[in-house]
């Protein structure tokens, strides 16, 4: 038998599968930039983080510092920069992992399957042909081949390539 081995995912697991007392979005933003929060760019209104618990290698959440439940309760400069963020993370994805494909969404309310209710973020999942294997389908398993804190590293440097290539958003006054 093989075993598939996702350490990261225990945390998870421990903490009910993500039914906490506070927002982990929210705590992300307080916190100080690096592999223990994942986040790989702070801008003026939002931030981008790796999603810890992903759907494929290099799954990121564009999210904006308020925390409100839905994009229409954010002002347009907001909404704005949530998109410009969008856009970036699709060119970082493909420059470090040669993503051929996207799923880009937004989840608005629990009912749509959002995991985290309250506070709106965008999922960027990248895709590549061919991605779906048998252990999507019949073992109902996804296999993410590399260590987080790897993807992060990758994912940290194509995003600076990016901004320092003229492609940056305001810097947030968090990112000291």
């Amino acid at each position: 038998m093989k075993r598939i081995w996702a350490p990261w995912r225990m945390p998870y697991i421990e903490s009910g599968g993500g039914d906490q007392a506070t927002c982990f979005l929210c705590d992300c933003q307080r916190e100080a930039d690096g592999v223990e929060n994942l986040v790989v760019h702070r801008a003026q209104l939002g931030f981008v983080v790796l999603n810890r618990f992903p759907y494929t290698n290099g799954h990121m959440m564009v999210v904006p510092y308020r925390h409100v439940p839905s994009i229409v309760d954010l002002d347009p400069p907001a909404q704005a920069e949530l998109m410009q963020l969008t856009g970036l993370a699709l060119q970082a994805l493909t420059g470090a992992y040669g993503a051929q494909a996207f799923n880009v969404g937004i989840n608005i309310g629990a009912s749509a399957g959002a995991g985290v209710a309250d506070h709106v973020h965008v999922h960027v999942v990248p895709r590549w042909a061919g991605d779906t294997n048998f252990m999507a389908t019949t073992a109902q398993t996804r296999v993410i081949p590399e260590d987080l804190r790897l993807t992060y590293q990758r994912l940290k440097e194509a995003w600076q390539a990016l901004t320092l290539g003229g492609g940056q958003t305001g810097a947030s006054p968090r990112s000291a």
